[in-house]
């Protein structure tokens, strides 16, 4: 488990169904491809599907809240990278950085905080992970120097610039 990535990453075409008539990525449809990503990324590196999670051990991770900055549009057709890291966890909850990228990660379009609750479907309420997931978030975790959100978004957006 020692060898597991910290930043996982993968490529998504924006469809043009999900698109504004400007050809911009909705607003709301960014939520989905940086959800999607992070889902499949967890398959794809971790071997962690979620879901399967839920239907064999009746526990899975809910949505708290979603932090998200737009930063530059991404289009309809285009191909973007999405990069995803753990950076904080707890005992019951999980706190997640996506970044959406242009392919070539030249210009950032959207940088997204998800908090995550670890729950319990079958007694309804919030539930602690085990020593397994303790022990993988110990090895994936990637915290970021920024305390904040905004302080984030601004640091991104230096970093880009440079």
């Amino acid at each position: 488990m020692k060898d597991l990535p910290k930043i996982l990453e993968s490529t998504a075409t924006i469809r043009f169904q999900d698109c504004d008539p400007l050809n911009h990525l909705n607003n709301s449809k960014y939520l989905d491809y940086l959800i999607n990503a992070r889902e499949d990324q967890l398959i794809a590196h971790y071997n962690l599907n979620i879901f399967e999670n839920a239907k064999n051990t009746g526990t899975t991770w809910v949505v708290g809240s979603h932090q998200i900055a737009y930063i530059r549009p991404a289009l309809v057709m285009e191909t973007v990278t999405i990069q995803s890291q753990l950076i904080q966890y707890g005992k019951k909850q999980l706190l997640v950085e996506i970044r959406m990228y242009n392919e070539d990660k030249t210009e950032l379009k959207a940088v997204m905080w998800s908090s995550f609750v670890h729950f319990n479907v079958l007694k309804g309420k919030a539930h602690e992970h085990n020593d397994y997931f303790l022990q993988l978030f110990e090895n994936v975790q990637l915290p970021v120097e920024e305390s904040t959100f905004d302080k984030r978004i601004k640091s991104l957006r230096l970093a880009m610039v440079s």
